[in-house]
């Protein structure tokens, strides 16, 4: 059982293949807007598969629950390790690889069962591991505290790697204090990565050795930037206590960018990261700006894709 009393339905038991790419199914019925997530939970990272089912990781105590898209009930999967969950990520064999914050770590879930595949020690010096994307053949997390990528190569029929792989950034990102490298999404290439660096608002191209090239972005700027999101050569940047998505529009190879927009909802509280289900993305409300207790509501919103 949950170390939190859950008083929400417990979803059936799955016998469907998840996936990494959003679904584009037409859907029967309106899907909630909103999703109720337990009090206390202080979420963060979300995943979305190819089935209508979201992941949400726990800022508290690691804890990730699953919620179906179409009633909005959910339950807790797997117990957390005592760490932070935050990045999520969802591959093609339904396995869920999340970032472990202040824990350093990494560890890879069966989404069907909960069970842990693997665990990973990414640091053993003070650290915070945010985000994680999958591109390249390989599992790629993110460090706002120092400047290094952490790279899970994944072997023929996607075989997990014993160890991470230290990838150091170099070129012309430069870590400050507060927030550094943040969300990580694939390039439009699919030769690269993207990175935002969240206390500066930049955004930079980042080969797979780790050699960076700060976007061009016309002089705009995403402070705060915090969870990305790529479809095809638009990139949605989750500006979190700004409340906004900022939709750019990339070049090919992402040495520049246009801001096209910026959406705001009146259901957002500081969201952070951001999945794709239909025609629709879905944001869980971080609410850093909220005392958390025991008893803070928690939501998640799903927005028309701007």
């Amino acid at each position: 059982m949950s170390r939190r009393t859950l008083a929400l339905a417990t979803t059936a038991a799955l016998a469907v293949v998840l996936g990494a790419a959003p679904a584009e199914a037409a859907h029967r019925g309106a899907l909630p807007t909103t999703i109720q997530l337990p009090n206390g939970f202080q979420p963060e990272g979300i995943a979305i598969g190819q089935s209508p089912y979201a992941y949400f990781g726990s800022r508290v105590d690691g804890d990730i629950y699953r919620a179906s898209l179409r009633t909005g009930r959910g339950e807790v999967i797997s117990q957390g390790p005592g760490t932070q969950s935050l990045g999520l990520k969802i591959d093609r064999r339904g396995r869920l690889f999340v970032s472990g914050g202040n824990g350093g770590n990494a560890r890879v879930l069966d989404t069907a069962t909960g069970a842990v595949l693997k665990s990973y020690q990414l640091q053993t010096v003070p650290s915070f591991i945010n985000d994680v994307t999958l591109t390249g053949g390989a599992a790629w997390y993110t460090d706002s505290t120092n400047p290094v990528l952490f790279k899970l190569p994944l072997g023929r029929s996607g075989k997990l790697p014993a160890e991470a792989v230290r990838v150091p950034l170099t070129g012309e990102i430069a870590y400050t204090t507060g927030n550094n490298a943040n969300g990580i999404a694939p390039s439009p290439d699919g030769r690269g990565l993207i990175i935002v660096q969240s206390n500066l608002g930049k955004l930079f191209r980042t080969s797979y050795s780790g050699v960076t090239t700060e976007i061009d972005l016309g002089g705009e700027s995403v402070p705060g930037g915090d969870g990305l999101w790529l479809r095809g050569s638009t990139l949605y940047v989750v500006q979190n206590r700004l409340n906004v998505i900022t939709r750019i529009q990339l070049d090919k190879h992402a040495t520049k960018g246009t801001v096209v927009s910026r959406t705001t909802d009146p259901g957002f509280d500081v969201p952070t990261t951001i999945a794709e289900y239909g025609k629709r993305f879905y944001l869980p409300n971080a609410r850093f700006t909220t005392p958390p207790t025991p008893e803070t509501e928690y939501t998640a919103v799903g927005v028309r894709r701007p």
